[in-house]
Order: C-alpha cells, then sequence, then structure tokens
C-alpha cells in the first residue's frame, strides 16, 4: 500500500553556491558518508531527503542527517532512516522507500514512495 509519495528537483549551480557561501550546510544536511561526494551528487540527496519529507507530509522535528541516501557499488541508491525519520516513518506504518535519482543539464530530481505492508 502507498502511504505518500514525493518529488523534488534542485538546481545543481544554486546548490552548488549555497553550498560554498555556508559550509556548515553540509554538516547540517549529509551524514559523513554522504559529504564528500560531488555537488550533483549531494544536489541529487538533497533531493531525495525533500522528496521523503514530501512522502511523509513535510512533518514537524525531521533531521536531514536522519535521512540518508547509501549506493553500494553496483547496486541502486536506497533510502535509510533513522532517528526522527524512523520514528515518523514507523509512526505512519512505512516499511520501506522505494527512490530514483536524477541529474542531468544542471538539474538534479529525486522521487520517493513510501510504502507500507
Amino acid at each position: 500500500m502507498i502511504i505518500g509519495i514525493g518529488i523534488d528537483v534542485v538546481d545543481v549551480a544554486r546548490f552548488k553556491r549555497q553550498v560554498e557561501r555556508t559550509p556548515l550546510l553540509l554538516e547540517r544536511l549529509f551524514g559523513d558518508g554522504e559529504r564528500g561526494l560531488p555537488p550533483e551528487s549531494l544536489a541529487a540527496r538533497f533531493a531525495a531527503k525533500e522528496a521523503v519529507a514530501k512522502s511523509l507530509g513535510a512533518p514537524v522535528g525531521l533531521v536531514w542527517r536522519d535521512v540518508v541516501v547509501e549506493r553500494e557499488d553496483g547496486h541502486r541508491p536506497e533510502i535509510v532512516v533513522k532517528g526522527s525519520a524512523r520514528e515518523i516513518a514507523e509512526g505512519m506504518g512505512v516499511a520501506t522507500f522505494h527512490l530514483s535519482l536524477s541529474h542531468d543539464a544542471g538539474i538534479a530530481t529525486a522521487m520517493v514512495v513510501a510504502e507500507g505492508e
């Protein structure tokens, strides 16, 4: 059963400028394993975090670092939730998140489906 869907787009150049202006933004938005990625990948991951929030109804108290995009070599990226995000998702009955990421022509996009049992 689909509990929610979310989609977000990010202008990569604008995102890169924002991070250059405010370097601490990386620490506030991303976990340790995400921070070293190129700007296009970071923008796509930020879009994924926004899409997860939208799929959950944009809940108050969601911490950005509690939504992580992980990708093992040869596998598709996956959403991992912990802390506040996990509590919110479990409270809504979300069992899994489905994720699609893309970045091209200066735009990063993410689509998320929150699915329950």
